[in-house]
Order: structure tokens, then C-alpha cells, then sequence
């Protein structure tokens, strides 16, 4: 166990407190936990990640129950992204929305605002969409972010997401309307990608 992270490797312990669930290139998926609150609530206090992503400040409190309740969600998967140097966690990342039976699925990617910049996002959604398509039976994974969050959009982008319209006037923040770009992927798409696979790494 990495000391001050409360993560483990299952290589690195026999039993280990945390286990990484999947994982690419440098960064480790692990699923988040109640006792994760605080550290999610702080970043989504970041005034940056509350623009860009289109979300307000909850209590602590309310954050925790909010993950309880997620815990027992069979349509929605939560992680920690976390660095697999040193588990240090980076960043939250989800599938929420899950239709099994449609085979649809909608990416929600959130990074620390210490951590942005260095790649983190760009391999955490390469893993979760090889999650999506490798794992499960997904043929159509969906993301939204505002119009004017390049580096979101550049993200999405170098993973083969193709950006499909506007929803226009989608949003509320900080008292103006906002639009929100729509961004696709789709599994022979996703096939078609000339990269390793999360497995591969």
C-alpha cells in the first residue's frame, strides 16, 4: 500500500484495503467509495471543474448520500482514476445512464484541478470506453460539456468521439444559459481505432 494514498495494488498486497478494477496505460480505475466524499467534494468545489462540467457546490453530506446511492445503481459504474506510479488519485470518472437492452451509455470525466494537463483524462476515458465496448455490450457512448470547454472537447476528440450538434440553452450556471456540445462514439468506431486496448497496456 502507497502510504497517505489508502490505495493498493493487487499485485502489491494480499489483501489489499483498495483494488484496481482496470486499468490503461498510466492511470488505474478504482471504484469509488463512500469514504471518497470528501475528496470528490473537493474538487467539484473547484470554480474551473463547476463551469466547465455545469455543476454547483452540495454539502459534504449530501455528497455522501448521493454516493450511497450510487453504490446500489445497477444502470451507473463510478471511479477513481488514479495514477498506477503511486495510486495517487487524479480524478473521477463515470458510466452513468447504462441501457443494456438499447446498448447506450453516457461518459462523465472530471480531473483535480492539480492534475489537469498531463494526459490523465485522454487514457481514463480510453480505458472506461474499452470498458464499455470490451466489456459490455455498449454500442453508443454519449458525452456533453459546454461549448466552450476546449480542453474537454480536445479529449473527447483524441479518443474518436465525433461531436454530433448543440443542445442549445441545456444549462444554468452562474445565471446565463449555456449549450452544451454532444459528443458520440459508437462501436465500429470504436473498432476501427488504431490504438492498444486497456488489456494491451
Amino acid at each position: 500500500m502507497t502510504e497517505g494514498t489508502g490505495y493498493a495494488d493487487d499485485e502489491q498486497e494480499a489483501a489489499p484495503e483498495r483494488q484496481i478494477a482496470w486499468r490503461a496505460q498510466s492511470i488505474g480505475l478504482v471504484a469509488v467509495e463512500t469514504e471518497d466524499a470528501e475528496l470528490l467534494h473537493g474538487w467539484r468545489s473547484d470554480p474551473v471543474a463547476a463551469h466547465e462540467i455545469g455543476i454547483w457546490p452540495r454539502s459534504l453530506t449530501a455528497l455522501r448520500e448521493r454516493i450511497e446511492r450510487y453504490s446500489d445503481d445497477d444502470d451507473r459504474d463510478d471511479f477513481l482514476i488514479v495514477t498506477l506510479l503511486d495510486l495517487t488519485p487524479v480524478g473521477h470518472i463515470a458510466l452513468s445512464d447504462q441501457n443494456i437492452v438499447n446498448g447506450t451509455a453516457q461518459i462523465e470525466l472530471m480531473l483535480g484541478p492539480e492534475h489537469r494537463g498531463q494526459g490523465h483524462g485522454s487514457h481514463a476515458l480510453d480505458a472506461l470506453v474499452d470498458l464499455a465496448f470490451g466489456e459490455l455490450p455498449m454500442h453508443r457512448l454519449t458525452a456533453e460539456t459546454h461549448t466552450d470547454n476546449a480542453p474537454a472537447l480536445a479529449v473527447l476528440s483524441g479518443s474518436g468521439f465525433v461531436r454530433e450538434g448543440i443542445s442549445r440553452s441545456a444549462c444554468i450556471h452562474r445565471g446565463r444559459r449555456h449549450d452544451l456540445a454532444v459528443s458520440s462514439l459508437l462501436r465500429p468506431e470504436w473498432e476501427a481505432l488504431d490504438r492498444p486496448r486497456a488489456w494491451d497496456a
